[in-house]
Order: C-alpha cells, then sequence, then structure tokens
C-alpha cells in the first residue's frame, strides 16, 4: 500500500456518467484484480478520498486503468482530470480474486452495472473466461469491446435492447453455461442470485462487494458487511469490506 501522486495519461467519457480514466503508478505491478485504489480529491474541504476499483492492469506500463460512474461532488472533480494532470492516490487496496487458484479453469465472470470493470482485469489474467453482464440498456452497456473480445460472452438487458431481456442470471442460463468457478461484482440482489445459482452448479463462488467507504484502509468500521463467521478483528460476525474484502468468498458472506 503506497500513498504517491499518481499522473493522469489519459480519460474519456464512454457512456452516459461513465469515464474511463488511467492513471500512471509506482504500485501498478503491485495490483490485482479485484482490488482497488482510492483518490484523494483537491477541494480542502472534501477530506476522504473516492474507492475505485481497477478495470486494468499494465506492469509494464506502470499504469492503471479505472472505469467509474459519475456519483457526487469527489467523481465530479474526477472526471474534469485531463492528460498531465496529478492526482494523490493510495493502493493497491483490499484483496483480490483468486487468479492463481483458477488459472487454467473455466471461471464465469459476472458483472453488473459498475461491477463490470473489475471483471476486465480478471479476463486478462485467466486462461478460460467466460463473461456474463448486465446493463440497463444498449446505451449503458460500456466495455463491450473488452467484454466481446472473448468467444463466450453472455449479455443482459432490463429493456431488451442488447442481448438476453432480462437480469444477468437470466441470460446466464439462457446461455447454458458450465463454468468451474464464478467470480462476481455488482449489486446485492445480484449477488445473491449469483450465489443461489453456483450453489446450485456446485461450483466455488467469489463476488466483491460494493459499498461506500471511508478510509479505505479498516480504521473506521465504515463499510462492515454481515458474515457467517465470526471475524478477528470484532470478533462478532462481520467484515469491513475495504480491509477483510472486497472480494469474499460467497458461502462466508451473509446477503440477506
Amino acid at each position: 500500500m503506497e500513498y504517491t501522486k499518481a499522473l493522469v495519461l489519459g480519460q474519456e467519457e464512454i457512456a452516459p456518467d461513465i469515464y474511463s480514466l488511467t492513471l500512471k503508478v509506482p504500485f501498478a505491478g503491485q495490483a490485482r484484480p479485484g482490488q482497488f485504489i482510492s483518490i484523494y480529491c483537491r477541494d480542502g474541504s472534501t477530506l476522504l478520498p473516492r474507492p475505485i476499483s481497477i478495470c486494468r492492469i499494465d506492469a509494464e506500463g506502470s499504469s492503471l486503468r479505472l472505469v467509474y460512474r459519475l456519483a457526487g461532488k469527489g467523481t465530479k472533480e474526477f472526471s474534469a482530470l485531463k492528460s498531465g494532470d496529478s492526482v494523490q492516490v493510495l493502493g493497491p487496496l483490499g484483496n483480490g480474486f483468486p487468479i492463481e487458484k483458477f488459472a487454467d479453469s473455466r471461471v464465469l465472470l459476472v458483472g453488473g452495472g459498475i461491477g463490470v470493470p473489475p471483471m476486465v482485469s480478471c479476463a486478462e489474467a485467466l486462461s478460460k473466461p467466460i463473461f456474463a453482464v448486465g446493463y440497463r440498456s444498449r446505451e449503458l452497456a460500456y466495455l463491450l469491446p473488452e467484454v466481446t473480445a472473448y468467444p463466450e460472452t453472455c449479455i443482459a438487458t432490463e429493456d431488451g435492447s442488447l442481448g438476453t431481456r432480462g437480469n444477468v442470471l437470466d441470460a446466464i442460463r439462457a446461455s447454458g453455461v458450465e463454468a468451474d468457478a464464478v467470480f462476481a461484482c455488482g449489486p446485492a440482489p445480484m449477488l445473491r442470485a449469483v450465489k443461489a445459482w453456483a450453489a446450485e452448479q456446485g461450483v466455488p463462488c467469489f463476488i466483491s462487494l460494493e459499498e461506500r467507504m471511508a478510509c479505505g484502509v479498516g480504521a473506521c468500521l465504515g463499510c462492515v458487511t454481515k458474515t457467517t463467521g465470526v471475524d478477528s478483528h470484532s470478533h462478532v460476525k462481520n467484515a469491513r469490506i475495504c480491509k477483510d474484502g472486497p472480494v469474499f468468498a460467497a458461502e462466508e458472506v451473509d446477503l440477506s
């Protein structure tokens, strides 16, 4: 984990209110799929950094690509960043998906909404990725070139304008996907459904939880989630998403 200045290599709006930001950072080679970094605002009245998941890792070029949604004052400031600007960052943070364990397995990568970007970095690190992604509409289906670059991909949109009409699990069932493991990131209802599907299939499932974070390093207990086991830090059934996660084995997390 390193607190440092990052150089902006480029940024573009790739869908309505969705931005792709590339930063040159010295710790890029240490980053793993599923981790995130915290970006600090220049505005002194905005004390807390904003956590953004890693979309692509270029270890040789010492750069990270981040894809984020415009959500408030902090991300509004970030959306104005241009090539040559600099920002203070902290990272890499959290854990990542167990890539090494499933490097040669058929891994189903499930992404919903802003949970799609971490799946791109996972796919680049796996030999047999299978994509399943869900969007609200074709207009909001960002990162399609990256997703459809892989031979096995299924897409769902709520309005049916692209792929299967419905949610991402509808697309998975319609495609008859078979996998050795599941990695997923997205809204809680999607994660609950994916967790149940993986249990039906009898395959291991790992989920990345989305939550508002404050410190990003586990000190403030602002991003706690319920767990099925007792946490070694607080000695109750919870865990800190930023520090103990954001990736958890599905059976370890209570999503009810």
